[in-house]
C-alpha cells in the first residue's frame, strides 16, 4: 500500500502544469532575451523586405505563426517515428505543406496581400525561425512544449516585424496601416516624409537601433569583450 501511495505521489508530483513558470518563458523568453530576430540574428531577409508597411509584415507574422506553430506540433508527435537520417527531409516536407496552404489561403481570400508578399511566403520554408524550432525544440520535446515555443518565437518574430514596419511607414509615407497619421499641417509648413525609410537598407539600420536598445535596457544581452 505504502508502495502505491508513493508511486502515485511521485506521479503527482512530476506532472507540470500546463502553464507553469518553465512554460511560460517558452512564449516571453523569445520576446526579449532570446528573440529570434535581434538575438539569435534569425529571419533577417524578410525583416528587411517586407517592413515597409505593417500590413504586409502582420499578413507575414500570421503565416509564420501557422507554420512554425503547427510544425512544432506535428513534428513533436511523430518524432520517434522519423528516422535520425531522414529527419531533415521530413521536417521540410511538413514546412512545404503548411506553407503551401498558407499561401493557397492568401490566394483565396487576400489576393492583392498574396502579390504584395511575392515569393516571401514560399521563402518560409526555409526561414532559419521555423527550421531551427523543428530541430532544436520539436525534435526533442513533447507536442504541448513545441506548440509554446512554437507561438513565443513567432510573437518574438512579429514583434520586429511590427516595430520596423511601423517607423517604416510612419516616416517614410506618413501613413500607419494606409491611415495618414502624419497632420496635414505638418505638410503645409514643409515637413516632407522621409524617402530613405522605404528603402531596404534603412531596414537594416532600425533593427540595428532596435537591437542597441534592447541590449541596453538588458544589459544581459551585453556579450562579454
Amino acid at each position: 500500500m505504502s508502495t502505491e501511495n508513493t508511486t502515485a505521489q511521485v506521479v503527482k508530483k512530476e506532472k507540470e502544469p500546463l502553464f507553469s513558470a518553465k512554460r511560460r518563458k517558452l512564449i516571453t523568453d523569445p520576446l526579449n532575451d532570446n528573440n529570434p530576430v535581434t538575438v539569435q540574428v534569425l529571419g533577417i531577409c524578410s525583416a528587411l523586405a517586407i517592413t515597409v508597411q505593417v500590413k504586409p509584415s502582420l499578413f507575414m507574422f500570421g503565416g509564420v505563426l501557422f507554420v512554425v506553430t503547427l510544425g512544432n506540433v506535428i513534428v513533436s508527435l511523430i518524432r520517434n517515428l522519423i528516422p535520425s537520417r531522414v529527419r531533415i527531409i521530413a521536417q521540410l516536407v511538413i514546412v512545404a505543406a503548411l506553407v503551401i496552404i498558407v499561401d493557397l489561403i492568401l490566394k483565396a481570400y487576400a489576393y492583392d496581400m498574396s502579390k504584395q508578399l511575392s515569393v516571401f511566403v514560399g521563402l518560409i520554408i526555409t526561414n532559419c525561425i521555423v527550421m531551427g524550432r523543428l530541430e532544436a525544440f520539436a525534435m526533442g520535446n513533447k507536442w504541448w512544449p513545441s506548440l509554446l515555443d512554437g507561438i513565443g518565437n513567432a510573437l518574438g518574430y512579429g514583434l520586429i516585424l511590427v516595430l520596423v514596419a511601423t517607423a517604416r511607414e510612419i516616416f517614410g509615407s506618413g501613413t500607419f496601416l494606409g491611415y495618414q497619421v502624419i497632420p496635414q499641417a505638418l505638410y503645409d509648413v514643409g515637413y516632407v516624409n522621409n524617402g530613405l525609410m522605404i528603402l531596404p537598407p534603412m531596414a537594416l539600420i532600425v533593427v540595428g537601433i532596435i537591437i542597441w536598445i534592447q541590449r541596453a535596457r538588458n544589459t544581459k544581452l551585453i556579450e562579454a569583450n
